[in-house]
């Protein structure tokens, strides 16, 4: 396994390198759909994908990385909520966004939590994207004038409620609503 793994962001890759890298992501996510993430290897997405070991390791260092890398993509893919309403209103309404879109991929939800809380090189740099991305949600829902405090605040609930749910304390459903009124309390 290379301790240096390739940037999987589509920046920088020839057409080749993408369509490597999305056949490797797409082998991914069937396969842990299939085996879940307990007994998913890069070995096996590799055999579902059609390349060699090598070749996945060469864009994928571990399978914490795959499963940080497809929540990323998964998180990326989901469009921000414009909700009308109060300050209040519109972060429930984000939040309840990204949790519904959480739930739609149970073992993706059940492999990213222990995944985020790897050390591997790939998943800091997409811990960090994920977490900006969260902020850039709830910015947007905040609205102009909010607080530095609020937003971190929620950022905190929020990836409390994540750990929570990951932990099978809670299912990512049941975030939005167990959410909405420490959002309520936080916006004020």
């Amino acid at each position: 396994m290379s301790s240096q793994t390739y940037d999987t962001s589509r920046c920088g890759r020839d057409g080749r390198q993408a369509r490597t890298v999305d056949r490797l992501l797409a082998a991914g996510a069937e396969e842990l759909r299939a085996v879940g993430h307990e007994a998913l290897t890069v070995r096996g997405v590799a055999l579902r994908a059609g390349v060699s070991s090598a070749t996945a390791y060469t864009y994928l260092a571990s399978r914490n990385h795959l499963f940080v890398e497809l929540f990323w993509r998964h998180l990326a893919e989901t469009p921000a909520v414009d909700a009308p309403g109060s300050r209040a209103e519109r972060v429930q309404a984000a939040v309840r966004g990204l949790t519904t879109r959480i739930a739609q991929e149970p073992a993706l939800a059940a492999a990213v939590t222990p995944a985020l809380l790897g050390s591997d090189s790939g998943v800091e740099r997409l811990r960090l994207r994920i977490g900006a991305e969260f902020a850039a949600r709830f910015d947007s829902a905040l609205g102009e004038g909010a607080e530095d405090a609020v937003r971190e605040a929620l950022l905190l609930a929020f990836s409390g409620a994540l750990l929570q749910a990951g932990m099978g304390l809670m299912t990512y459903d049941e975030m939005a609503d167990r959410l909405a009124p420490v959002v309520a309390v936080i916006v004020g």
